[in-house]
């Protein structure tokens, strides 16, 4: 399956699950998850089998539980698909006093510069 570019160019790969391609967005300031269904042509939730929703279910709890043990904050999980309409999920952690709060995160500009450093303790989470 060949993943939108627009995901390549604002995400980082961490890891593969068995429904999902999971990556971390170029967010310095957030904690912010992207999960693709490895399901060619999937733009609605309900393009996926009933097996598939909840094989996703299952990834998104997975990653917020791992989310929310290193994070104090708000989990939100959220499908928009405006920007690309290939089906994609967000799931990350927001602060009180966060850029956006208590807005939404949409759209906004992150503050901080983004460390790969995130990146290789969110790799080493998901893949020991």
């Amino acid at each position: 399956m060949e993943i939108n570019p627009r995901f390549l160019e604002d995400s980082d790969f961490v890891a593969e699950l068995e429904l999902c391609h999971l990556r971390l967005m170029k967010d310095g300031d957030l904690d912010w998850f992207m999960m693709i269904p490895k399901v060619e042509g999937a733009r609605e939730w309900i393009d996926l089998s009933a097996q598939q929703q909840i094989q996703l279910t299952k990834e998104i709890d997975l990653v917020s539980r791992k989310l929310k043990s290193v994070n104090s904050g708000k989990i939100n999980i959220g499908s928009l698909g405006n920007v690309v309409s290939d089906l994609h999920i967000h799931v990350l952690s927001r602060e009180v006093g966060d850029r956006a709060w208590p807005g939404p995160i949409w759209g906004t500009k992150s503050l901080k510069q983004y460390s790969p450093d995130r990146l290789v303790f969110w790799k080493k989470e998901f893949n020991s």
